[in-house]
């Protein structure tokens, strides 16, 4: 599987997700709203990674954690997101619970509900 094939598992996975390609990159969103972006060595910055929506002071602990694994992504980083790549040997239970965390944080209350941890 490629890592674009397990972050499309992992995120479609969840309730009420969806897949649109915006950016020219795939991106998931529950309800509309965007949760995560796949990118494929975005503006030539060498990576594979996903953007992940994440709660507050998560992406400063993460990056500070593993600045090799994490990143501050352009254009959403300074609204909290993180990027986490995927290329190499990413860990995909980290990366899924990531991916979790993110749809957590983007769902409204009326899915949520319908999806409890």
């Amino acid at each position: 599987m490629t890592p674009l094939d397990r972050a499309r598992t992992i995120c479609l996975a969840l309730p009420e997700s969806t897949e649109k390609k915006a950016w020219g990159a795939p991106t998931f969103r529950v309800k509309g709203k965007m949760f995560a972006m796949f990118v494929d060595n975005h503006h030539d910055d060498g990576r594979v990674a996903l953007w992940l929506n994440a709660a507050p002071d998560v992406q400063a602990m993460l990056v500070e954690s593993d600045p090799k694994r994490y990143f501050v992504p352009p254009y959403q980083g300074p609204k909290g997101w993180i990027g986490v790549r995927v290329d190499g040997r990413p860990r995909w239970t980290e990366v899924a619970e990531l991916i979790e965390d993110a749809w957590h944080e983007t769902a409204p209350p009326s899915v949520l509900k319908r999806f409890e941890r």
